[in-house]
């Protein structure tokens, strides 16, 4: 399986480190499944997580934020943002994601945000799935 991770699902693993969201993260790290990031999105990953509101919350420090994220880039397939699709989606800051899953081929899309990407990327023929369904797609 080839998915992209939306910033949310990073986030929520960071602030709930045994909910379904962490446990993606874990598979991610272990090669359960090919996780494909650009550039922007990972830029994304590190600019949010490492907001200080958030960090608080999720009792991290900058430097394990880091960490983290450095962690997901090594075991990510880069993805190259051979075309951009803008516009598809009502709100500007989910495209590069959407991007991300289109020029990198995946079978879905992970996301918490479900309602703002809509049939959109079943258009590219993506799933759109949720982290609890993301993880029932995967071999045990």
């Amino acid at each position: 399986m080839r998915y992209v991770l939306d910033t949310n699902v990073i986030v929520a693993a960071l602030r709930s480190p045994h909910g379904a969201s962490a446990s993606l993260l874990d598979r991610a790290l272990s090669g359960a499944f090919v996780l494909l990031a650009s550039v922007p999105l990972v830029l994304e990953y590190e600019a949010v997580c490492r907001d200080p509101a958030q960090r608080i919350v999720s009792g991290l420090s900058g430097t394990e934020v880091e960490a983290i994220v450095n962690a997901l880039c090594a075991v990510a397939e880069p993805v190259e943002t051979r075309f951009l699709w803008r516009p598809q989606l009502r709100d500007p800051a989910d495209e590069m994601v959407l991007e991300t899953a289109i020029n990198g081929r995946a079978d879905a899309l992970v996301t918490f945000n479900r309602r703002d990407f809509g049939q959109v990327p079943e258009d590219f023929s993506i799933a759109l799935l949720s982290p609890q369904d993301a993880l029932r797609r995967l071999p045990s």
